[in-house]
């Protein structure tokens, strides 16, 4: 059995004598681990950094086995992400939820069209952004999708100020009025699909996006939400993003 294809690399961890564990985001075979011999050197180590788009070849004898990569960088995005803590810390938790949420070894092109897009857009303004609509995204393709285009309760588009908990649905700023304190905010530049205005709104993104993946996502498995996304939540609270 063997393949070749693009991958966004998710995790790499020792294995054995110099190898490595890999875990990559493919675009035709989904999320996929393989063992690279000797990946573990220090020639070959920047090529397996979380976040870095790579060619590559696996190989294995039977179709279920862990199988053997060999492969080369085509994008450095970790090593681009290296001058800015909130970038490393935003490129860390996008591929630590991936990691994590994503079952083994099922297609997600959609998925990974995103995040392409997102790790092209590090250093540029609105990445941020991106990265909760890459969250957005996973949880449509995961099968909990939220709906934000108008209100559960009126079907109006105007002034979507809240998401119902219960059932992921927007509610405008007038309808939820009674019972606002139930609810969560939406922060108005995922409804007008512009950017945030400050990182009190952007937090207010990932809040939003991290209630849903905490409960239909991690907590299902009696797991949390990776521990690199707390960082980057701590990065956005900072003096001085850099």
């Amino acid at each position: 059995m063997e393949w070749t294809d693009e991958g966004i690399v998710l995790s790499a961890r020792p294995h054995g004598e110099g190898g490595l564990v890999v875990s990559l985001l493919t675009r035709e075979h989904g999320r996929h681990a393989g063992f690279v011999p000797g990946g573990g050197s220090r020639r070959a180590r920047p090529v397996w950094q979380p976040g870095n788009l790579v060619e590559v070849g696996w190989r294995a004898r039977l179709a279920e086995q862990l199988g053997n990569y060999a492969g080369e960088l085509r994008e450095p995005h970790a090593a681009r992400a290296l001058d800015s803590a909130v970038e490393l810390a935003g490129l860390s938790a996008a591929c630590a939820v991936l990691d994590a949420a994503l079952p083994e070894r099922e297609p997600h092109p959609a998925i990974f069209e995103g995040v392409s897009a997102f790790l092209g857009t590090l250093g540029h303004p609105g990445w941020p952004a991106i990265y909760v609509r890459i969250e957005l995204g996973l949880l449509q393709e995961l099968g909990f999708g939220l709906d934000l285009a108008r209100c559960a309760a009126t079907g109006t588009t105007e002034d979507l100020a809240y998401v119902s908990p219960r059932t992921g649905r927007a509610v405008s700023r007038a309808a939820a009025a009674p019972y606002k304190e139930k609810l969560i905010e939406l922060p108005g530049f995922l409804s007008t699909g512009g950017l945030p205005g400050d990182d009190e709104e952007l937090r207010k993104g990932l809040d939003l996006t991290g209630f849903f993946l905490e409960r239909h996502v991690f907590w299902p498995h009696n797991k949390p939400l990776p521990a690199a996304r707390a960082r980057f939540m701590e990065t956005l609270t900072l003096p001085s993003r850099a």
